[in-house]
């Protein structure tokens, strides 16, 4: 008899169920199960309220987690980038494979790139953290933009550049990949210009923590390099207290010699929304060999942001 098939939850949007299909088959290769997606609504998928004010992108990860705590489903992806910083104990984080591309990109009317858009070039991104590094560039270039609050799936988002409502619109490479539209990229952002967010560009796996036997086969899906990154970036982000819709970008990215890695870089950056003012700081230390030691570096970065001023460009401080 055939085993019974593993159940996989994911949100209904395009991109979580593309992403959702790619690890199901490489969950399948590992198991040699079968894995069936039951897809599950999440309250950021129905509201139409800007996700800052709904409690940020952890909105998206609520549901998913709810269903694995009833044990309608085996185990979840996410997108990194949403999942909240403190881990329940009764899940784990069981694999992070390896990450996409994390850089933002824009998809702009004309093929046009950030540098080319005209004066008064209206960008659309429902993310503080871009508004905040796009408008500081801006000000820091002689640029004139004005970045405009949006919403909504991929489609609608292009949308508003394709029906001449807005000049570019910011998203994530990752995403664009994951659904087959990377070719209507107009520019990728140096991540000197938008650091992006803590994760972005990678997935997380998360099952019910007492089921040893899935945690096992799916931990055979882990990047090591990934998780120590994605680690230190999101330590960064707990240790500001900054809630999923903070404007906190962090990138930690390892440095090679050749094929071999000798260190790890962690830049951060908080700002105001109009770019008025932005704490950026990076830190290079060696590879971190341990959980600990990826947090470690996560939060000594924060502390000499805290000290540079970063808490009070954070607004609203999450609870």
């Amino acid at each position: 008899m055939t085993e019974k098939a593993l159940r996989l939850g994911t949100r209904r949007s395009k991109l979580a169920m593309a992403q959702s299909g790619q690890v199901a088959d490489a969950v399948s290769q590992v198991t040699g199960r079968p894995v069936e997606l039951v897809e599950i609504t999440t309250y950021g998928d129905v509201s139409r309220e800007h996700l800052a004010q709904i409690g940020g992108t952890g909105v998206f990860v609520a549901a998913l987690r709810e269903a694995l705590a009833r044990g309608e489903v085996d185990f979840a992806v996410h997108s990194l980038k949403d999942l909240p910083t403190a881990q329940p104990d009764e899940l784990v984080l069981a694999a992070v494979p390896v990450r996409e591309d994390p850089r933002d990109v824009i998809v702009a009317r004309d093929a046009l790139k950030l540098t080319d858009l005209p004066r008064g070039a209206r960008i659309g991104t429902g993310s503080p953290r871009r508004m905040a590094q796009l408008n500081a560039y801006a000000r820091g270039h002689g640029m004139d933009i004005e970045t405009v609050p949006i919403r909504g799936n991929v489609d609608t988002r292009i949308g508003y550049v394709m029906n001449g409502e807005l000049d570019a619109v910011v998203l994530a490479a990752a995403g664009l990949n994951r659904i087959g539209r990377s070719d209507e990229v107009t520019d990728f952002l140096s991540v000197d210009t938008v650091l992006p967010a803590p994760g972005q560009g990678a997935l997380a796996i998360e099952c019910a923590a007492d089921n040893a036997d899935l945690v096992a086969a799916l931990a055979e899906l882990d990047d090591p390099f990934t998780r120590v990154a994605v680690t230190a970036e999101r330590s960064l982000l707990a240790a500001l207290e900054a809630g999923c819709s903070a404007p906190v970008g962090a990138l930690a990215d390892l440095l090679a010699d050749g094929q071999i890695v000798k260190e790890m870089r962690l830049r951060g950056v908080v700002g105001t929304t109009d770019g008025s003012t932005l704490v950026q700081l990076s830190t290079t230390g060696p590879v971190p060999e341990t959980h600990e030691a990826a947090m470690a570096l996560g939060r000594e970065l924060a502390t000499e942001m805290l000290a540079q001023g970063a808490a009070g460009l954070m607004g609203e401080r999450a609870q």
